[in-house]
């Protein structure tokens, strides 16, 4: 592999819940995931993390979640496919709305938190993810977990699709996240996060939590905003990525 791309997850904070530093992280990422405001975040807030990609020249996506920003997208919700495509198309159309509001275009769908983690194996919810996104645009393209359920439905469904692997998170064997309720579920140290992603670019493996070198494709590499020390993670992610002679690019170009 001799490019990839990196991103976050932004666009999260408002005034009594401050959980990244977006105008950091937006001057080392490619791709900025910013929340539809479900699971996080205020308009205004995601107005301004929007300008700033845009200012940056950072690629926007969309970041929908489940209406659960009590817990911040992170509890799963047994949601009818109904609902969850309206939901869906709603945050889908707010965002595209305020980006442009700014100058700029949403060009790829990333989902968050547990609707993220359940649309890699569950097909169901993924048809209706996957739906939205086509009657909102569909030259969208969807970013979800190498591997996951997701990407085959979208594909099917004619949707251009991207994988994506975590600098942050630890892997079960199967290629699956760990939850985030298992101790070690979330790394920290910044060398032995961007020691792991060269791997991943250039040997195509990620070493699982049991030891085991597990398979891993992906086009896009994420580092949360929301993680302690994140944006030391991202910087180390990036220079090793360099220094190992593999370009950081956008996987989806900004349209």
């Amino acid at each position: 592999m001799t490019s990839i791309d990196l991103n976050s997850d932004l666009g999260e904070n408002v005034a009594d819940r401050i959980v990244s530093d977006d105008a950091s992280m937006l001057r080392l990422v490619t791709s900025a995931n910013v929340s539809c405001g479900f699971h996080a975040g205020s308009p205004e807030g995601i107005r301004e993390t929007l300008a700033e990609a845009v200012q940056g020249g950072v690629v926007i996506g969309a970041h929908p979640g489940y209406r659960d920003y009590e817990n911040f997208g992170r509890t799963k919700v047994d949601i009818d496919s109904a609902s969850l495509q309206a939901h869906v198309e709603y945050q889908l159309g707010a965002l595209v709305g305020l980006a442009a509001a700014v100058g700029g275009r949403v060009s790829y769908v990333k989902p968050h938190g547990a609707l993220y983690n359940t649309i890699a194996r569950d097909e169901r919810q993924s048809k209706a993810v996957v739906a939205a996104i086509r009657a909102i645009d569909p030259s969208l393209v969807l970013l979800g977990l190498s591997g996951g359920v997701v990407l085959d439905v979208a594909a099917r469904a004619g949707l251009a699709v991207a994988a994506e692997a975590f600098a942050d998170r630890a892997y079960q064997p199967d290629g699956q996240l760990v939850s985030r309720t298992e101790e070690g579920a979330v790394l920290h140290d910044p060398d032995a996060v961007a020691e792991r992603m060269v791997r991943l670019a250039s040997e195509g493996v990620i070493r699982a939590i049991d030891g085991t070198d597990v398979p891993v494709v992906a086009q896009s590499i994420c580092v949360h905003g929301d993680s302690p020390g994140s944006v030391a993670m991202a910087a180390a992610t990036k220079r090793m990525l360099q220094d190992a002679g593999i370009t950081i690019a956008p996987f989806a170009g900004a349209r």
